[in-house]
């Protein structure tokens, strides 16, 4: 079991961190009893307790009633090693990215169900970009959201599917054309977007790997992408392996 808070001691803090610490790469969405049966503590206790993370934004909930890690806490760990290393190791790349296509460059990871930018290089081109450094947007609307989704646990790709929302006339709102698209970006190699996100901005995204797991999205917001989706690809495929190398 995660975070054995009865040999860990007895205190609230030590509580607090077994149910943090039940948390992990298999187990990112959990409800209410496997949190109490991961973190080794009653029902009750772990209730009350998942109140107060609840509130003070260490945890979220899903549609389904699942907790998932909250923003409070990606906004601690940003500031921590790893997540600095991946906007270090990536930045190079970036600018040689936005130096080749003139486009906007994004470098996001997934945070429950949302996408959450670690950095952006605003392009030269006219184009609408809502996107900001620290900032969420929707998972099924977004090329690098489409391309973490993709790479989902299954809980995270449900609670999506059930809870699309219109943004644009163009956003896609069927669960069954969201799973063909999922299912494209893992044939492919890449998600796509057209206006999906905001009028007049389109978007291409790939996944960047840290051996055979999927931690960030690099991704290119563009006028069209009418001739040059495979050139834009291909330069995201070379940018995202040269940073999955080199983590």
């Amino acid at each position: 079991m995660a975070g054995n808070s009865r040999q860990a001691g007895t205190s609230v803090t030590s509580r607090a961190l077994a149910i943090l610490s039940a948390f992990d790469e298999q187990h990112r969405a959990m409800s209410l009893s496997d949190i109490a049966t991961r973190a080794d503590l009653p029902l009750a206790t772990t209730h009350r307790l998942l109140g107060e993370l609840f509130r003070w934004g260490a945890l979220e909930r899903l549609p389904s009633g699942d907790y998932v890690i909250g923003r409070k806490i990606w906004d601690i760990g940003h500031l921590a090693p790893t997540e600095t290393g991946l906007r270090q190791v990536a930045e190079p790349f970036l600018h040689d990215l936005y130096g080749a296509t003139l486009a906007t460059v994004h470098l996001a990871v997934r945070e429950g169900t949302e996408v959450v930018y670690l950095d952006r290089l605003r392009g030269n081109q006219s184009v609408p970009v809502v996107s900001k450094v620290g900032g969420r947007l929707p998972m099924h609307a977004t090329g690098v959201g489409k391309v973490l989704l993709a790479h989902a646990p299954a809980e995270v790709q449900e609670a999506v599917l059930g809870a699309l929302t219109r943004i644009t006339p163009y956003t896609i709102t069927q669960p069954g054309a969201l799973r063909r698209q999922l299912r494209q970006v893992l044939d492919k190699g890449y998600a796509t977007t057209h206006e999906e996100m905001s009028l007049g901005a389109c978007s291409i995204a790939v996944p960047i790997h840290r051996r055979d797991e999927v931690v960030a999205s690099l991704g290119l917001v563009v006028p069209t992408l009418k001739g040059s989706e495979q050139r834009l690809y291909g330069a995201l495929r070379v940018a995202a392996q040269s940073i999955g190398r080199r983590l």
